[in-house]
């Protein structure tokens, strides 16, 4: 009897069935759901930081309890936190905010250009951001994270990075983070 490894390298390979109907046309040409607000804006800061050289991902758990929008990752290892807010309500009732603090060497919220930039803390960063672009129009204060912190978050990037990646790759497969 031969192992896994064994098979692999003789050419068998053995992938999870996808439901049949998964590459169907009619599956491929469902309408998919339309973008939230949020999510409008984060796709304009993402592209804005890429072109500065930040990698970056949406939807990332720094710690249970605590989702962000999006975390940057910067050419020299710096650690962004972004949060995106459509509308005063929007960030009103935003309660968890400074519990993503301790996460990040930078922390920014990014608004339309038609938000009230004077309820935002002055504290943090702040990014006016379209679906297709941004610019940050406040830097802000660098708190940098402790070697130890830094390094769980990297690796929880990671993480996060490649799990998105096989999910991308076959979205039939189940994964868990």
């Amino acid at each position: 009897m031969t192992d896994d490894w064994d098979d692999w390298e003789q050419g068998e390979r053995r992938v999870a069935a996808l439901p049949d109907d998964a590459l169907s046309a009619e599956a491929l040409s469902r309408p998919r759901a339309l973008p939230q607000p949020g999510q409008i804006l984060a796709r304009g800061v993402c592209r804005h930081l890429l072109g500065h050289g930040f990698v970056t991902v949406e939807e990332f758990v720094p710690a249970p309890g605590l989702r962000v929008d999006v975390m940057g990752l910067g050419p020299k290892g710096e650690l962004w936190i972004i949060e995106c807010k459509s509308s005063r309500a929007d960030f009103t009732a935003d309660r968890k905010w400074q519990g993503y603090l301790e996460y990040c060497d930078r922390y920014f919220w990014a608004v339309d250009d038609a938000f009230p930039l004077d309820l935002l803390p002055e504290d943090t960063g702040v990014i006016v951001a379209d679906g297709y672009d941004a610019e940050i129009v406040t830097m802000a204060p660098e708190a940098k994270l402790s070697g130890a912190r830094r390094k769980v978050m990297l690796q929880k990037f990671a993480r996060h990075a490649a799990l998105r990646w096989h999910k991308a790759r076959d979205p039939a497969i189940s994964l868990s983070s």
